[in-house]
């Protein structure tokens, strides 16, 4: 009888338990599949376009007795009305919101005075440039509140769509999402020869492209639930505007398209999916253009295209949700989002572009090509760290010979996508998963994506100066993966020369 009673309560017990387990399966289940439904982002169709497009102001600049180009930049706090009639707390270059184009030419000796306003610490990184190591404007060179900082080199490049932006170590998502950023476009004579639009802000417009979420009258910068990429907005920005349209008066439009996102991928294509030719990565031209109707650009990336437009017709710059990627990256990092980016109005009377030129850049693009590398190196990309080492400010992880050539090869081992970018070289990819790259790679490049399971070789090269106690950087350029440890550095050195200690905070807090 005993035995009896005990049995049922216990079948009650567990009659109770797998009724509970189930109630929270469901729930669980029921949470996750509403969490499904409402994790992707779509703006297509949705926005008005009623905002002309606005253009940072080519940044004045002064020319000293000895041919030095000398801009001044200062980082500030203000208030931005993206909105009408809502005032949103931002930072900017010499304004609220952003900062001004500098312009330079190759063989150009530049200067640059930068100033902090605000509040705390930052620094001001060239991305792309090629320069001396303690003018890289990274985590060791940071400008105090208060201070002041001027770097200077001579410009030895080709002509290219460069940026500028934050490096503060753990602060860089921050600063940026901010509004700490700006373009620096490099001329040459080959491009200025070139038949190319090259009228800046009239058929020649730079598309510096984020993504936003309001919070109120505030930018929130928090992450979504589930997405481990970093932050992931609701809508865009092209040049701090919202809504954007672009009046067209040529038959054909040069944009160059930056990724000044901090995490987000994006796939740019027009609404009709017309063609377009491809003429610039990251460094510089292309030897010849490429006709896309695509291309993908991950944070830090840049691209010249050269749109063709007919009379009166309107186009939307578009990105669209991933080709690549498993079904939680898609849906929870991005993959699947889709923006209407910036509208292009064509004029009723059009003036006459020519055609695209079918060569562009010098042959070989100044890149190594890797069949004399000395050395080569492996980088393993995984959100605990490169090769397994999270970032320390005092730590040299590689040393390279200065005027050598090497490969490196980069792996993604992770389960998520990654992007690289190294501070001071522009790099030829030579190969991603073992065969040729897509024409989108073919060239000068800075940064690569590098979805999950992909391995991606490049050829570089490193001429220097040779700085053993200043390094550059190595990192995702996903920048909260980078706040969080995702960065390597080193140093280039003299032949026979060894790697100093690099101290943690250069902070400048008076004129330099």
């Amino acid at each position: 009888m005993e035995k009896s009673r005990g049995r049922r309560r216990l079948r009650r017990v567990l009659i109770t338990v797998a009724v509970v387990l189930g109630v929270l399966g469901a729930a669980a289940g029921g949470g996750f599949a509403w969490l499904w439904t409402r994790a992707d982002v779509s703006t297509v169709g949705k926005v008005d376009f009623n905002r002309r497009l606005a253009v940072p102001p080519l940044a004045p600049s002064t020319v000293t007795a000895d041919g030095t180009r000398v801009f001044d930049l200062r980082m500030q706090s203000g208030e931005t009305e993206f909105r009408p009639g809502r005032a949103t707390p931002t930072w900017g270059f010499n304004g609220s919101y952003l900062g001004p184009t500098l312009r330079a030419k190759r063989g150009e000796r530049v200067k640059v005075r930068v100033r902090n306003a605000l509040d705390e610490a930052s620094s001001v990184h060239w991305h792309g440039m090629h320069l001396p190591a303690a003018m890289d404007g990274g985590p060791h060179q940071m400008v105090a509140a208060g201070g002041s900082w001027s770097p200077s080199w001579t410009v030895d490049q080709p002509a290219a769509t460069l940026w500028y932006h934050p490096h503060p170590h753990g602060a860089t998502e921050r600063h940026v999402q901010r509004g700490l950023a700006g373009m620096f476009l490099l001329d040459d004579n080959r491009s200025r020869d070139l038949a190319l639009p090259k009228t800046y802000g009239v058929d020649d417009l730079p598309v510096i492209v984020q993504d936003v979420r309001f919070d109120g009258d505030r930018l929130d910068h928090g992450h979504s639930f589930l997405a481990n990429t970093g932050f992931l907005g609701d809508r865009t920005l092209v040049n701090g505007t919202l809504g954007p349209y672009a009046e067209v008066r040529d038959e054909r439009v040069r944009l160059r398209l930056l990724n000044a996102s901090t995490a987000r991928v994006y796939t740019f294509g027009f609404d009709d999916d017309r063609s377009f030719d491809l003429i610039a990565t990251d460094g510089g031209l292309l030897e010849r253009p490429a006709s896309l109707d695509r291309i993908q650009l991950s944070p830090g990336e840049r691209a010249e295209i050269v749109v063709t437009m007919r009379p009166g017709e309107r186009t939307v710059l578009r990105s669209y949700p991933w080709r690549r990627g498993d079904f939680w990256e898609k849906r929870f990092n991005g993959g699947d989002d889709s923006f209407d980016v910036l509208q292009l109005r064509a004029a009723k009377t059009l003036r006459p572009s020519p055609a695209v030129p079918a060569a562009l850049g010098e042959p070989g693009l100044e890149l190594p090509d890797g069949e004399d590398a000395a050395h080569g190196r492996y980088f393993e990309l995984r959100r605990s760290g490169i090769n397994g080492k999270p970032m320390a400010m005092d730590r040299v992880d590689e040393t390279v010979v200065r005027g050598t050539t090497e490969t490196w090869t980069v792996r993604n081992g992770g389960d998520m996508t990654h992007n690289f970018h190294i501070h001071d070289v522009q790099f030829r990819v030579l190969e991603v998963n073992g065969r040729p790259p897509e024409p989108e790679l073919r060239g000068r490049k800075d940064t690569v994506a590098v979805p999950m399971g992909t391995t991606v070789k490049l050829a570089l090269r490193f001429d220097g100066p040779a700085d053993p106690d200043t390094p550059y950087m190595y990192h995702c350029h996903l920048l909260s993966h980078e706040d969080t440890g995702m960065m390597g550095q080193f140093v280039v050195v003299d032949q026979g020369q060894r790697a100093g200690t690099p101290g943690a905070h250069g902070d400048h807090g008076g004129t330099r």
